[in-house]
């Protein structure tokens, strides 16, 4: 019997992504989500359910050799109750009816919010985790719930903090972006927007989440782009591409950050505090241990995955809204952001 595998969120964005690359190793994939997977496949069966419900767990978990948790409550949610329920506790039960069913590797995606925002760069595995905000402690409260698995239980466990992740059909914050460079909009950097910023593709995330799978023990690995360069590069290489008129804008960084966070803090902005919180600051891994270990060689640059996502949302935005779809793969409101474009035809330049 082909093995079969977990995959917790398994119909979000990052969730199908891996499902497919596991589908097509030969894997059996089962999906525990609120949702159906937007895709069949004859080795793909689908469990409706809540990580935050101990039996369906438990069924879910029958027969299963490997789990792959992806389910989370993300920043664009901002719901500080939810970010604990799920991240931690549904973590929790994850790893406590894992370990009662004998799985033989539980693989748990956390995130570079773990880190905060970091003082020096690059971040390794060794650096301090310091969340700096309500998301990156629920993250890494399910990290220190899957490492107490460990001990008490024996379960073997992989850590996998991905840096932002972009590709095809990944929208959620970007998708703002790629509307303003797509009608021309100025577009805003943080002082100067010379800040080194580092993404992942999900095609090489789902790699390397894979790849984790295989190795025995416990393990913590970063996993990012190999090439990349600043925040304004980055944006430039967008709006050259798409022949835009739109001009990159410095603001400074502080009365942005206040503002963000106000508006944000009255529910007139998608932004979190983590997305204002890293969005002008320098911020990469060092994916060395990722390399040596698990032979992890991204395909992607910074520059070619923006491209390509910028170019899948051009050609499905027509059709993007969805009724249930996850945030990550939904166009997000953008209100009162809607005005920084024309409040940046005052900025000279």
């Amino acid at each position: 019997m082909a093995a079969i595998a977990l995959v917790t969120g398994g119909s979000g964005y990052f969730g199908q992504l891996l499902s497919k690359q596991l589908l097509d190793q030969g894997t059996h994939v089962r999906v525990l989500d609120l949702n159906v997977p937007d895709f069949k496949h004859s080795n793909l069966e689908f469990l409706k359910g809540t990580i935050l419900d101990r039996n369906t767990v438990k069924r879910a978990l029958l027969g299963v050799n490997k789990v792959f948790h992806i389910a989370a409550q993300v920043p664009l949610a901002k719901n500080v109750d939810l970010f604990c329920s799920v991240n931690k506790e549904g973590t929790q039960i994850i790893a406590d009816e894992a370990a009662a069913a004998g799985v033989k590797k539980l693989i748990y995606t956390s995130s570079s919010a773990v880190y905060g925002s970091p003082k020096s760069n690059p971040v390794t595995e060794n650096t301090k985790a310091s969340p700096a905000e309500d998301y990156g402690r629920s993250k890494l409260a399910g990290e220190i719930v899957c490492k107490a698995a460990v001990h008490r239980h024996g379960l073997d466990v992989a850590i996998i903090r991905p840096r932002t992740i972009l590709g095809p059909g990944r929208l959620g914050i970007v998708q703002i972006l790629f509307d303003w460079i797509e009608r021309g909009l100025d577009v805003p950097v943080l002082a100067g927007g010379n800040n080194r910023f580092q993404f992942v593709h999900s095609n090489d995330l789902a790699w390397a989440c894979i790849a984790a799978s295989e190795i025995k023990g416990l393990a913590e690995y970063n996993i990012g782009a190999a090439e990349f360069g600043t925040m304004r590069d980055l944006l430039q290489v967008v709006i050259e591409h798409a022949g835009s008129k739109s001009r990159l804008k410095s603001i400074p960084m502080r009365p942005a950050q206040f503002a963000a966070n106000l508006a944000s803090l009255l529910g007139l902005s998608a932004l979190s505090p983590w997305h204002t919180l890293t969005f002008g600051r320098s911020y990469y891994f060092d994916i060395s241990k990722a390399q040596k270990e698990l032979g992890y060689r991204p395909k992607y640059s910074n520059s070619q995955m923006i491209i390509e996502s910028y170019d899948w949302y051009l050609a499905n935005k027509a059709s993007l809204r969805q009724s249930g779809a996850s945030h990550h793969k939904s166009p997000v409101k953008q209100q009162i952001l809607a005005v920084v474009p024309y409040a940046l035809r005052m900025i000279p330049g």
